[in-house]
């Protein structure tokens, strides 16, 4: 698949990712290895930022798990979290979670390395907790990649942490050591707890008395990305590969592709599987990879046993918002790249698909309010949320006479909020000739 693309023809059937409304991808733009965590009534997803990580690390917060912003942390950059054996790759892989001691912890990939940090809550501010220097250093063991790492609280209070990936998408090998109360220091030797099929991203999930090792295995710039599972008796294994599993593949008739780097939660006392797949329409080129992130219910037995997910592009989640009752309900015109992204797609309720204007052409698309009303403010969902753009906003009672209400340069963000105090019928976004992406604008 890797020279394949989904894209479906103007005059084809609709993909499976087109319908208005669909609430996966969970997030708009590209993100991937999620973490998440529930504090005060509030969701946060901590996320690699793609292509490939950022200079920072992306994170998201919502109260209702359908309306997410987007921030990135003062902590970890690349430029405060850099050793001398580091590498050159980006700030990647975040997990997070709340120590018996009260307070929280991100264990956070930069480079080829593991770094730790610590906040009073999600929301940070997050601070090195490791003296400057990587938890686990490339040296451990270069014969692996040194990245990965993901925090697990066992039923006890006692906190271990796994990591470990392999080179060139083969070789994977699984770490695993028990952490003292401070979170920052091994109690005990590492171990090495690799299970059958393992390449990287593992996940500890409980269930009774069973220890289930999650993880992925293949590649995730083709079709073969997956997540598997073991079980064992204790922490440390030994791991025997699960019944059914891989239990999360590659979906071709639905057009998921690619679905890992996982983690798993609950919400309404059910368990979910929160991961990354392949952005839409797949086009891989190279190694460049654009990931979406995506949930989906899980089913775990009493026996350890997880049921194989049945991935979607939109699957309820207890507690979260189905969809938004406002802002949304407009008619769209003007100009996209092609048939797929068309100006309609700003206002479809759908991270899976976007407005794309003309490239070296300036973007315009026009919305119809149906009749005069009284206008607050626009919040643009951008193709980015980590990078710049430059907005203009006009209104018109006829959709013939125009009038600037907004000109800004330079925003960015997701929400991207612009407020126009108004009364219109028509509201005119135009854009600068470098090419734009809008997931959605919503007028309020």
């Amino acid at each position: 698949m890797a020279a394949s693309t989904l894209l479906v023809a103007a005059d084809g059937p609709a993909p499976a990712w087109d319908s208005a409304g669909d609430r996966n991808p969970l997030l708009p733009g590209y993100f991937a290895d999620p973490s998440i965590v529930r504090d005060g009534g509030r969701w946060y997803i901590y996320a690699t930022i793609d292509p490939w990580g950022d200079d920072r690390l992306g994170m998201w917060q919502s109260d209702n798990g359908r309306d997410w912003t987007f921030s990135t942390p003062d902590w970890p950059t690349k430029a405060a979290a850099t050793s001398p054996t580091s590498g050159d790759a980006k700030v990647w892989a975040p997990s997070v979670v709340k120590a018996a001691n009260g307070r929280w912890y991100m264990y956070v990939s930069v480079g080829n390395e593991v770094w730790v940090g610590t906040a009073p809550s999600p929301a940070g501010p997050w601070r090195d907790a490791h003296a400057g220097k990587p938890l686990i250093a490339k040296t451990f063991d270069p014969r692996y990649h040194m990245i990965d790492a993901e925090a697990f609280i066992d039923s006890d209070g006692q906190a271990y942490l796994y990591w470990g990936s392999g080179w060139n998408w083969t070789n994977g090998h699984c770490f695993a050591v028990k952490l003292k109360p401070d979170m920052v220091t091994f109690d005990g030797v590492p171990r090495d707890v690799t299970p059958a099929n393992y390449f990287e991203g593992p996940f500890m999930v409980k269930q009774g008395s069973h220890y289930l090792l999650t993880y992925s295995d293949g590649n995730t710039t083709k079709d073969t990305y997956k997540v598997r599972y073991a079980i064992g008796d204790t922490p440390f294994g030994p791991f025997r590969e699960g019944l059914g599993s891989p239990i999360l593949s590659t979906d071709t008739a639905k057009s998921i592709i690619s679905p890992g780097h996982h983690a798993v939660f609950r919400s309404g006392g059910r368990p979910y599987i929160l991961y990354h797949r392949q952005g839409l329409p797949f086009t891989p080129s190279g190694n460049t990879v654009l990931r979406q992130v995506a949930v989906d219910p899980l089913s775990i037995a009493a026996d350890g046993t997880i049921a194989t997910v049945v991935p979607s592009h939109g699957s309820n989640v207890a507690g979260f918002a189905k969809g938004r009752a406002a802002g949304l309900r407009w008619k769209a015109s003007g100009k996209g790249v092609d048939a797929m992204h068309g100006p309609e797609r700003a206002a479809d309720d759908n991270y899976a698909t976007l407005w794309r204007s003309m490239p070296g052409e300036p973007g315009v698309v026009v919305a119809d309010l149906g009749g005069a009303k009284a206008l607050r403010e626009s919040r643009f969902r951008m193709e980015y949320a980590n990078r710049n753009y430059t907005l203009k906003i006009e209104r018109s009672d006829d959709g013939v006479r125009w009038s600037p209400l907004a000109d800004v340069k330079a925003v960015s963000g997701s929400p991207v909020t612009i407020v126009h105090r108004t009364t219109a019928r028509y509201l005119r976004l135009m854009t600068g000739p470098e090419e734009t992406g809008v997931w959605e604008w919503s007028i309020f």
